[in-house]
């Protein structure tokens, strides 16, 4: 695709070594939404261009078909990149809209690795935001009590996350999802920066709890 002249403006003021997302929200909130110009700066294959990108989009827009193009895209990326940008378009676009909400509580058994993965991280975040927990949390600890063992990482760590939310928000699943924390093991000997709360069950439930109950 060739760049206008403003897309090539923008991707100009973007920095690979100092810009960060404060900075692209910045550019996002002056250039509002625009999806031409979204779909332009996303065509470079770059990081950031396709950051800034995900945050002007329209989500309207978004169909499945789309989204299995972007999703294509992102694998071409390095596994950080690709799991910030996938995250990134969750939190971003998909969970703003009702229809694509719709769309990615159908993604539970897609062939896409990152398009499981979102549908986890998008039930874990309906517990962190603070609102009452929805009705299938026993529906869905069921899942991955069975299915987490044979996930691909990216999507262990999804459904790792969800268990988490469900044991701190609530009570009744609280030992439950210890238990699946010590018998899967995972992320037991995580070594995590200061100050960050460690992906064990057991150890992110206690941390997170203890926080609430402050």
């Amino acid at each position: 695709m060739e760049l206008s002249l403003r897309a090539k403006d923008i991707i100009a003021q973007i920095n690979e070594g100092t810009t960060k997302l404060g900075d692209l929200r910045k550019v996002a909130n002056d250039i509002k939404k625009d999806h031409e110009l979204a779909l332009e700066l996303w065509s470079t294959g770059q990081f950031l261009p396709r950051q800034l990108a995900i945050l002007i989009m329209d989500s309207k827009q978004l169909s499945q078909q789309l989204i299995d193009k972007l999703d294509c895209n992102i694998e071409q990326h390095d596994e950080n990149e690709r799991l910030k940008l996938a995250d990134w378009l969750m939190a971003n676009q998909l969970s703003k809209d009702k229809r694509t909400i719709s769309l990615m509580e159908t993604w539970e058994d897609s062939q896409s690795s990152l398009q499981r993965r979102i549908f986890w991280y998008y039930q874990a975040r309906l517990r962190w935001v603070g609102q009452t927990p929805p009705p299938n949390s026993e529906e869905l600890l069921f899942k991955i009590e069975t299915r987490i063992g044979k996930e691909v990482p990216e999507v262990q760590w999804a459904m790792n996350f969800t268990a988490a939310q469900i044991g701190v928000y609530e009570e009744k699943y609280r030992s439950r999802c210890i238990a699946l924390g010590e018998r899967t093991g995972l992320y037991k000997d995580e070594i995590v920066a200061k100050n960050c709360t460690p992906s064990y069950l057991p150890k992110f439930i206690a941390i997170q709890v203890n926080k609430l109950n402050r």
